[in-house]
């Protein structure tokens, strides 16, 4: 299995993507939002996305959006075809698009929305928080993108305030400071075990 960076070799599985992805919604019955093979072309083209493949066969897909001038970026689309699914995968392809978005757009805060509780693991495991929508981008082109899902009456009946989905953000700014606070508990406590050693040694 290769997960690779998309491009213009990848257009042919445009179509498949497009079915996959209504597929996935019709099967679950939950919200996800219809993708054209147009749409998901331009994803494909444009370096901001990530596939899977099993030789020539397509398994699985996710692409990046950049939202607010590059503050903000979103992991989408995230599928696996039915063929691949409860191996695993679609987890090391959403870790793939978050070490691309990383990569690409590095101060960026990274965010999605989702009815799934294994997205929700997947993105809590990335280092992702839990946030009301009025943390995510304020740009009206990512919310059309809900459109086409099945709970869009939802968000609008609440001024984008709350829906059916769960906002989560990946913030580089306080991750950074988690992994600061981190570490630094890791140091208490390797120096008490030291001390604790010490006093042990003397008493001997």
């Amino acid at each position: 299995m290769d997960i690779v960076i998309a491009n213009e070799s990848h257009i042919k599985y445009a179509s498949v993507i497009s079915e996959t992805i209504s597929e996935s919604a019709k099967v679950r019955g939950t919200g996800i939002a219809k993708r054209t093979p147009e749409y998901i072309i331009k994803r494909l083209v444009n370096g901001n996305a990530v596939i899977a493949l099993d030789g020539d066969r397509f398994a699985g897909f996710c692409y990046i959006e950049v939202w607010g001038h590059q503050k903000f970026v979103a992991n989408s689309g995230l599928i696996v075809h039915p063929d691949y699914r409860n191996q695993g995968l679609a987890k090391k392809i959403k870790k793939a698009i978050f070490d691309l978005s990383r990569k690409k757009f590095p101060d960026a805060k990274i965010f999605g929305i989702t009815t799934g509780l294994a997205v929700m693991k997947m993105n809590y495991e990335l280092g992702y928080k839990p946030v009301t929508f009025s943390e995510l981008t304020d740009d009206p082109e990512f919310w059309k993108g809900c459109q086409t899902c099945k709970n869009f009456d939802i968000l609008t009946r609440t001024e984008r305030k709350m829906c059916l989905c769960t906002g989560m953000l990946y913030d580089p700014a306080s991750s950074a400071l988690d992994k600061r606070k981190m570490n630094s508990t890791a140091f208490q406590r390797l120096k008490s075990i030291k001390e604790q050693l010490l006093l042990k040694k003397k008493k001997a």
